[in-house]
């Protein structure tokens, strides 16, 4: 049996988990004069996780650091499955493949540094960012173009759509 291409792995995601500090932002935090880390989110990756969710496919942060900025962005975007605090993302990986009734198989996830390694070395279709740790570059299914809070979300969303067969149609609504 052969390997699966990207593609072919992409066409069976039914969950797209997201990283947060990395991929859905640089990785930069700044600090307000109160000590507040402050976080930069990309608008097309934004809505990139809304055309996924148009066309079904459910979303999920899970992300080492605890942040309010990421919980309101969840929540502007839609994304009911959040976990956030502690290195061990498997846990909640694992619980969230349990509350979906989904296999590892179904869900595509998209990381950038060695905290997210338990997770990808597990799923249907690993995605990385170019500028992502080189152990996570090496076993990664795909590593997008675009830069994490550059477009990389966009970029991804829009490859499982393509792969699907559901580009056109969600993409329709914009395009009258």
């Amino acid at each position: 049996m052969s390997e699966l291409t990207y593609v072919e792995r992409a066409a069976r995601v039914k969950l797209m988990i997201f990283d947060v500090d990395g991929v859905l932002t640089d990785g930069s935090l700044h600090y307000g004069a109160d000590g507040e880390a402050l976080k930069t989110f990309n608008v097309q990756d934004g809505l990139g996780i809304k055309l996924i969710q148009e066309a079904g496919i459910q979303t999920a942060i899970i992300s080492a650091r605890t942040s309010p900025q990421v919980i309101k962005r969840a929540a502007d975007l839609g994304i009911s499955h959040l976990h956030q605090g502690g290195h061990d993302k498997l846990t909640p990986f694992n619980a969230l493949l349990e509350k979906t009734g989904l296999t590892a198989e179904q869900v595509g996830f998209i990381g950038d540094d060695v905290v997210d390694l338990p997770i990808l070395s597990r799923v249907g279709f690993a995605v990385a960012v170019p500028n992502g740790r080189k152990e996570v570059l090496e076993r990664a299914h795909h590593t997008t173009a675009a830069h994490g809070g550059r477009g990389a979300v966009r970029e991804v969303c829009e490859l499982v759509l393509h792969a699907q067969g559901l580009y056109e149609r969600v993409m329709a609504q914009f395009l009258v």
